[in-house]
């Protein structure tokens, strides 16, 4: 170990940028083993290993870098596989330069370890020899449901079945994965990777029930007297907009999950209606990962342009740091500080966006930089197609009330320990703690998972 100073860090290899804007195939290709081996072996194995307390899952991540680094495939796997659910999904998706990458002891002055890119080495090459994840074969007498299939139905699932738990799980669209299926474009994850997880599922006997929606196709009482508890994982799906005059009263304004929900429907070749970007000028509102996404897609459906408004500077921007270099190469527009004031609409039809230009504060005592409206700024931004990307917030389904489990202020499933107020029921991920990442729901179904075994033990 310790060769930090002999390799500098490397990131995975991208896809040519004219290649990749023709398609949505994954932009990273995934390292060899022979790279894998020297950008782990640059691991200074710390007695207090940061990236370590700087993952939500708590993945231990020096322990699978020097077994890979000292040619121990299996163990790194097995070690990889103990706490997280999918980590060749999160390997290609988690903001790592945020998370564990951030907090790498190297990350000041030699380059953090390229810890996303040999995680999702770890199991693919795993995969390509034949392992697969281990499940329980001694199967217990406890039936449980999981409501929603996204990372936190996916990852109680997991732990669930781990421990050999009967485990159906219910998904109101036509295929499992929800936020990593139909949230997350395919340059970023394909969804092949997304159904291996899922069939490894099923093989380990989960029964999956498609196009099933609570509270219309299955009776949420039904479920509660047939199961010993159920989970709901069941996400934070509704779009915010902004809050803007004429933003409701044009048809070219969009939520950010209409764009991107349609178009990998299509990809997956689906007949269905999406938003045709095509020769239109399109501007997102945001400037989170979801954000991102819409301009990255945006500029792969052949957009006349694509901008991205952002209230804040670059540096405060909230989403991961290679996605924007990536929307950047591919040709996105940056437009930083400047807030929406409101939609110009034209026969119920967009034309434009009104702006105010913003500037930051002095840092606070956090360090936080408040915006500020430069007031009389106002100025026209002219557009086609407008997409708000602004955030999720639950749904909140009428079958909760049935089921007697308590909401906040904001429609978030209260709970204690993952517990609901209904002793039966578990909640967690962003329908309890509010929209977040796909590593923190994974560690919420992770955890409510051990609290539900711990409850039958």
């Amino acid at each position: 170990m310790l060769n930090f100073t002999k390799f500098e860090r490397i990131n995975p290899e991208k896809r040519d940028v004219l290649l990749r804007l023709k398609d949505f195939n994954e932009v990273y290709k995934v390292f060899g083993t022979q790279r894998a081996e020297e950008q782990a072996d640059r691991c200074m194995q710390c007695g207090d290993p940061y990236c370590h307390t700087g993952c939500p899952l708590g993945n231990f991540i020096p322990a699978w870098l020097k077994q890979t680094a000292t040619k121990n495939p299996d163990l790194a796997f097995a070690l990889s596989n103990e706490t997280s659910p999918f980590p060749e999904i999160l390997g290609r998706i988690c903001p790592q330069d945020v998370l564990c990458e951030g907090a790498c002891s190297l990350n000041t002055g030699h380059g953090a370890i390229s810890i996303g890119a040999i995680e999702t080495h770890i199991s693919e090459e795993a995969f390509a020899r034949g392992m697969k994840p281990k499940f329980s074969e001694h199967k217990k007498d406890q039936k449980i449901a999981v409501i929603g299939s996204g990372p936190s139905g996916i990852s109680a699932a997991t732990f669930l079945l781990r421990k050999g738990y009967n485990v159906e799980m219910f998904e109101r669209a036509d295929r499992a994965g929800g936020l990593l299926m139909y949230g997350i474009p395919g340059f970023k994850l394909d969804k092949t990777t997304v159904d291996r997880r899922i069939n490894w599922l099923l093989e380990a006997g989960m029964t999956l029930h498609l196009n099933c929606e609570i509270g219309k196709d299955r009776d949420i009482k039904e479920l509660e007297s047939e199961f010993d508890a159920i989970y709901l994982g069941i996400g934070a799906t509704a779009g915010r907009f902004a809050g803007i005059e004429g933003e409701k009263d044009a048809s070219n304004v969009h939520l950010a999950m209409e764009l991107l929900t349609g178009i990998q429907k299509r990809n997956l070749g689906k007949n269905v209606d999406f938003i045709d970007v095509k020769d239109k000028n399109v501007v997102v509102i945001g400037g989170g990962d979801t954000a991102m996404d819409c301009v990255r897609t945006s500029v792969r459906e052949k957009a006349k342009s694509v901008k991205c408004l952002y209230r804040r500077d670059e540096a405060n921007m909230p989403g991961s740091k290679k996605e924007v270099v990536n929307a950047k190469e591919e040709g996105v527009e940056y437009v930083f500080n400047v807030s929406p004031k409101s939609i110009v609409v034209e026969n119920g039809i967009a034309t434009g966006i009104e702006l105010l230009t913003t500037s930051m504060s002095e840092p606070d005592e956090s360090g936080r930089q408040k915006v500020v409206i430069n007031e009389g700024s106002e100025y026209i931004e002219d557009a086609d197609i407008i997409i708000m990307a602004l955030g999720f917030s639950p749904e909140v389904p009428t079958f909760l009330k049935d089921l007697n489990v308590d909401t906040n202020s904001w429609g978030g499933i209260e709970t204690s320990n993952y517990k609901t107020s209904n002793k039966k029921v578990y909640a967690g991920g962003d329908c309890q703690r509010g929209a977040h990442l796909a590593v923190t729901a994974a560690v919420d179904g992770r955890e409510a998972a051990r609290t539900i075994i711990k409850n039958f033990s």
